[in-house]
């Protein structure tokens, strides 16, 4: 079994994973192998993306793994209900990972926990130690006091059903429900006519939800909705980073030049949390330069990061407003403000595109949290180099 690679990637999740999927199509000679410290790559997860979000030649890139497409979504508040056009689409975690067994096959270890990660080479749990050209690591996020964070916390279902639900496309937010720690709201995906995945989602202070109150609010949800639970096929839950402001040079100087990907790297869209787009693009650019050193990687990487912070920053400001302002069972009236813009504007927000009119319509007229606490949120930032 040899032990020397050109790229070991730890961890497969979803950056790692598109990361495996571009190079074996773009440089099919080199060694790659894929490290899984869990039972099976990529977990048990849901991505979902407008098809603004990518480019047309990602799009055809990314068919192959999409599972569910609809032609446009809906959002639910207590004065709006609105439907906006737009693909969106789905990729589950089960197809992602029978294309990750097909195209890695043998160099893709499952239940291989790693002790140690560096630049060039990977230690094991069982101590032996791997040797590569370059070493990414994409095993999520890792606890920083550089980021100030929200979190947008989450219990998704898939139910099969007694008889068709009737949804004809997803329901993004359905804000109607009870707002109990924070800003919430639940996301309906119509899977089949009997099938959907329903998700119990908190845009919250801490990264973690009451279990058994989320799965209570599902069961509530279906009630109130007429749709009878009649089995269900699986579970998903998860917490997405929402970042209010930070220290960007602190931040990779943590890292200590290692070749990072998806929330290590900080790849993600600073409200949304959808990382897929990001995920997408470091793989492209990786795919690119590879082969190369470990210190050139990281430096491309980091320079990628960099470029996103830059773009994200009003959005960061954006989630300041949200998460400082006001009482938290009041975050929605942001977000329904928001909803109530032109459907332009709400696509390029997603895709993270806002031009300056964009910014300035967003932020014009009566915030819809109190004034001075607004401008203290907006303002909530360090002086600093490299922050906000």
């Amino acid at each position: 079994m040899p032990e020397n690679y050109d790229v070991i990637l730890v961890g497969a999740g979803l950056a790692n994973g598109l990361i495996a999927l571009k190079l074996r199509q773009r440089q099919p000679q080199l060694r790659i192998l894929m490290l899984e410290s869990h039972a099976h790559p990529v977990g048990n997860h849901t991505w979902s993306f407008h098809q603004d979000d990518l480019s047309p030649h990602q799009l055809q890139w990314l068919q192959p793994l999409i599972a569910y497409r609809w032609p446009g979504y809906q959002v639910r508040f207590p004065t709006l209900r609105r439907n906006l056009s737009g693909e969106y689409c789905s990729i589950t975690s089960a197809d992602f990972a029978q294309r990750l067994y097909e195209v890695m096959a043998d160099d893709l270890w499952i239940n291989t926990p790693v002790n140690e990660v560096r630049p060039t080479q990977v230690t094991l749990a069982d101590h032996r130690v791997l040797h590569a050209a370059v070493v990414i690591d994409g095993r999520g996020l890792q606890h920083t006091p550089h980021l100030q964070l929200g979190y947008q916390a989450f219990i998704g279902q898939e139910w099969h059903l007694a008889r068709p639900h009737g949804l004809t496309q997803p329901i993004l937010m359905d804000a109607t429900v009870d707002q109990q720690q924070g800003y919430r709201f639940v996301y309906t995906l119509p899977l089949s006519a009997d099938r959907l995945l329903i998700e119990d989602t908190h845009y919250i202070n801490q990264p973690t939800l009451t279990e058994h109150t989320a799965r209570q609010n599902i069961a509530d949800y279906a009630k109130a909705h007429q749709w009878p639970l009649s089995l269900l096929l699986r579970e998903e839950q998860g917490s997405l980073p929402i970042t209010l402001s930070g220290d960007i040079d602190a931040f990779w100087q943590q890292q200590r030049d290692q070749p990072c990907s998806g929330l290590r790297a900080g790849l993600f869209h600073a409200t949304t949390g959808y990382s897929l787009p990001t995920a997408l693009a470091l793989a492209e650019r990786i795919a690119q330069l590879l082969p190369c050193d470990a210190a050139t990687l990281s430096r491309a990487i980091e320079k990628f990061a960099r470029e996103q912070w830059r773009t994200q920053r009003f959005f960061r400001l954006l989630n300041r407003m949200l998460f400082l302002a006001g009482h938290p069972d009041q975050r929605w009236r942001v977000m329904q403000r928001f909803y109530r813009l032109n459907a332009g504007l709400i696509s390029r927000f997603y895709a993270g595109q806002l031009r300056l009119g964009d910014k300035a319509r967003i932020l014009c007229g009566k915030p819809p949290v109190p004034i001075g606490e607004a401008v203290r949120a907006l303002m909530t930032t360090s002086s600093k180099p490299g922050k906000k």
